[in-house]
């Protein structure tokens, strides 16, 4: 199953899972309305009256109730669409990819953006867990929101393997829309458990008010109360089966991915292994972690009162799968004491297209490496992360490290879109000198000979690497960060699709976009897909008769007619993209392999042009892993356990 069937699946049972929870949901509020109306029947029968069961009273009732459970669960899921920080902050998680605390951190942080540079993603922001068990979670409604958290105890006990095997588990998450099912599930859970809180904030009120619970009011809202504990125990039970249900399933498919991408299902097994063994196991102490328990790595919760139920299978289960002949045995491994927590102080459209620039790029790729690339979306290998990592271990130190700050990063993305032409190049640097603060101004000065020699294969990377630190930026700093973008690239009134594109990227990631809809086939957006790839043949081809015989080669695959020639520039452009980010997951494979062919057209694959199709199917939510040239390195075997070079090993 490909990465497009596994968004398609989710989508299915996202839907499945909101009837199954719909269901319980109306169950739970009849019984409860049916419990409180006999409640009430009760207490007018001591109060010497005649009691009759009112259908009104119970509808009243059984409207409050959803009420409640629509109203908390609606709350939460508005909570969480501030993205995956609000669950690793509740957690008690601090955030290292600006300043990570020593090696073990640092090694982490190198582990993530390899994996996120292999996969085609930019890199998620990190947290770090004061917790000693062994633990990681991924969380977020989109890959643009997501954050990666992972415990001290698994930073300090597992070693790099078994690191970069945990991450690729919880980047499987990610690309196969568990993330986002499983971060819809907390808000439905919690609006069911709202029940049982109500009642628990109801007994313990009378209990308080002490003689009040004496008489007979007292004693109908005691009862009221435990009958809502009772009731929302159940409800919760019940939802937490189906959350269980689904996330053990999911683990399974997370620990194939991840073995598939590493190449090393040692890594994945020793981790298992040390979680068997270890004292501290892989419990998270917060008060919280019942809440997100199927998010995590392995088990992080206890079972509560309300039943918790498991959310991932045994660990002997997951382990004999990787390793059949496996004797039971587990390593021994004393909970270590954790270190105290560092203390840290406060730190820092309209336009024309131009000829994409051939005069830097080399042909390095060809139509077989797009189409790799394309068939590994979801599914990266260990190819690809040799890849990642020979990028990272490319690029220079000091942009490496103006990546992980808020300023440095601001940077480097205005030195990307700096013109060739050194009469435009001193205009916009004037503008950034008026406009950005000195800081910022004063460390792209410092950066301008290490941009110039940037390769262009390294773009994308470099763009990966700085989004953590642009997501830190506050809301002023952000919108005159993004407005000296657009006045870069509005300068010349000449607009590459390459830099308008980098923007697009900058600005789903800072800015955010709400997670598309997917209800469209490519052939009701046919007029939409002429003008994207039209606009990649006007970028990609010397003439526009080339682009028109480009753009009529891309369509010879597909299995409709041609439109009208539509108008190419950026206001067309943007509305086609909004409308083919909501096609359906099975329709995106026909898309991707029609950019491939508009691209490969003339055989000649620069690295320019296969950065482009890279960056415009990024926009699209298809991230497609590095592309491979015919002399990229090999893993020795697949059973071979990968290893970086020896600059990133931390």
């Amino acid at each position: 199953m490909n990465f497009f069937e596994h968004q398609a699946r989710a989508k299915r049972r996202t839907g499945t899972l909101v009837l199954l929870m719909i269901l319980a949901v109306l169950c739970l509020v009849t019984v409860t309305s049916l419990a409180l109306n006999l409640l009430w029947l009760q207490f007018l029968k001591e109060m010497k009256q005649s009691p009759s069961f009112d259908w009104q009273l119970t509808a009243m009732i059984a409207a409050v109730v959803f009420l409640v459970v629509i109203g908390s669960s609606m709350g939460k899921h508005s909570e969480l669409k501030a993205g995956g920080k609000v669950v690793a902050k509740r957690l008690g998680g601090r955030l290292i990819n600006l300043h990570p605390d020593g090696l073990e951190e640092q090694r982490l942080l190198n582990v993530v953006e390899e994996m996120a540079l292999a996969s085609g993603t930019p890199v998620p922001q990190v947290y770090v867990l004061p917790d000693a068990g062994i633990n990681a979670f991924a969380a977020g409604f989109t890959p643009q929101e997501a954050v990666i958290g992972v415990t001290r105890g698994a930073i300090m006990v597992l070693n790099r393997e078994e690191l970069q095997a945990v991450i690729a588990h919880e980047f499987s998450h990610i690309y196969n829309g568990d993330m986002r099912l499983n971060t819809r599930l907390v808000a439905i859970v919690h609006g069911i458990l709202v029940i049982g809180l109500t009642g628990e904030a109801m007994a313990n009120g009378v209990n308080q008010a002490g003689r009040l619970a004496q008489n007979r009011v007292g004693g109908l809202a005691m009862w009221s109360g435990l009958a809502l504990i009772l009731l929302g125990s159940v409800g919760t039970f019940f939802g937490n089966m189906i959350k269980g249900a689904i996330s053990r399933e999911r683990e399974f498919l997370a620990d194939a991915s991840a073995v598939q991408f590493t190449r090393n299902p040692a890594g994945l097994v020793g981790a298992l292994k040390k979680i068997g063994g270890y004292t501290a196991s892989s419990k998270l102490d917060s008060a919280f972690s019942s809440e997100y328990s199927h998010l995590y790595f392995s088990e992080g919760a206890t079972l509560s009162v309300y039943g918790q139920s498991a959310t991932h299978p045994p660990l002997s289960t997951r382990i004999r799968r990787l390793e059949p002949g496996w004797d039971g045995r587990l390593p021994t491994i004393e909970a270590i004491e954790l270190p105290a927590e560092p203390a840290r102080s406060g730190l820092d459209s309209s336009g024309v297209f131009s000829r994409q620039s051939q005069a830097t790029s080399a042909l390095v790729f060809d139509l077989n490496a797009i189409k790799q690339s394309i068939a590994s979306i979801g599914s990266p290998n260990a190819q690809h992360l040799l890849a990642a990592q020979a990028a990272l271990v490319s690029l220079d130190p000091a942009l490496q490290r103006s990546a992980h700050s808020t300023t440095g990063t601001q940077a480097l993305v205005y030195g990307l879109l700096l013109s060739a032409n050194d009469a435009m190049r001193r205009r916009q640097l004037a503008q950034l000198d008026a406009n950005s603060p000195a800081e910022v101004f004063g460390c792209l000065q410092a950066l301008q000979k290490q941009l110039a020699a940037l390769d262009p294969n390294l773009r994308l990377p470099l763009l990966d690497l700085s989004i953590p630190a642009l997501q830190q930026l506050d809301k002023k700093a952000c919108k005159q960060f993004m407005d000296n973008l657009r006045q870069l690239i509005d300068a010349d009134d000449q607009v590459e699709l390459l830099e308008w594109t980098l923007l697009r990227i900058v600005q789903r990631n800072v800015e955010g976009l709400p997670a598309p809809e997917y209800k469209w086939g490519l052939f009701q957006r046919s007029e939409e897909l002429a003008v994207l790839l039209g606009a990649l043949a006007s970028a990609g081809q010397k003439t526009a008769q080339q682009a028109q015989l480009a753009l009529a080669h891309a369509w010879t695959g597909l299995p409709f007619a041609q439109p009208q020639p539509a108008e190419v520039d950026l206001e067309h452009l943007d509305a086609a993209l909004v409308r083919l980010r909501q096609l359906m997951p099975e329709e995106r494979p026909t898309l991707l392999q029609a950019m491939a062919r508009c691209v490969c057209y003339d055989g000649q694959v620069t690295v320019a042009e296969a950065e482009l199709m890279r960056a415009v199917a990024d926009v699209l939510d298809c991230p497609m892993p590095p592309l491979l040239s015919p002399a990229a390195p090999q893993p020795a075997s697949t059973q071979a356990p990968v290893t970086s070079p020896q600059t990133t090993t931390l």
